[in-house]
């Protein structure tokens, strides 16, 4: 968690030439204060939930390559987020964003962790890769009674957030690429499930939708 923050403050304040970059910094405490009080929750509550999130090697093809394409385009977005900040690409091309903007991106960012923090609490077998293990059971209760993934539906909250959070419209577009990236891991992901989950098909039956309620 530490490694991931000061990466992502690096790559936001390098880029960025400059510690002035308010909207970083802010984000920043966010996000360290929300992992913070995850990490803590889950160490009192589930350390089993922590090891599986401590995982991070896929052995399927189709999911390595989601692993590189995600890192691939997160990484360039934040780095952009921090150049169009050194460089006014938006206040020249679009005009400032308004700061109650950016409160909502800050909101909508801390919104998507929340509902990943609820799916967490909800379902102790959320790992970081995509496997079922013995006695993982379908789970029909909470965010999953809406829509049959909600930790990807906070994660594409979280990253249409993020570049607005930022100050950033230029990169609201390569941010958004991660939202179609998100719906091909899942897409993988329900047919393992599918196959491997006794129950699974049925669960699928009966919640209609998989990102977004009323839509897919």
């Amino acid at each position: 968690m530490c490694l991931t923050l000061f990466g992502l403050a690096a790559m936001l304040f390098l880029s960025a030439g400059s510690l002035r970059f308010w909207q970083a910094s802010v984000f920043l405490v966010l996000q360290a204060a929300f992992w913070t009080y995850f990490f803590l929750d889950f160490l009192k509550n589930d350390p089993q939930l922590l090891e599986r999130r401590l995982k991070s090697k896929e052995t399927e093809p189709e999911q390595k390559l989601f692993q590189r394409l995600f890192a691939l385009i997160l990484n360039s977005a934040v780095i952009l987020a921090g150049l169009d900040f050194r460089f006014g690409w938006t206040r020249r091309w679009v005009g400032d964003v308004p700061v109650a903007v950016v409160i909502a991106g800050q909101t909508m960012a801390v919104a998507g962790y929340w509902l990943v923090f609820w799916v967490m609490k909800t379902n102790t077998f959320a790992s970081s890769i995509i496997q079922v293990e013995n006695q993982q059971t379908v789970i029909r209760s909470g965010p999953y009674e809406v829509v049959r993934h909600p930790m990807y539906t906070g994660m594409a909250v979280t990253v249409i957030g993020i570049p607005l959070a930022l100050g950033s419209y230029v990169t609201l577009p390569v941010f958004a690429l991660l939202v179609p990236l998100l719906a091909y891991r899942l897409i993988h992901e329900e047919r393992m499930l599918r196959r491997d989950l006794s129950g699974y098909a049925e669960y699928c039956e009966h919640t209609r939708f998989r990102l977004v309620p009323w839509v897919w």
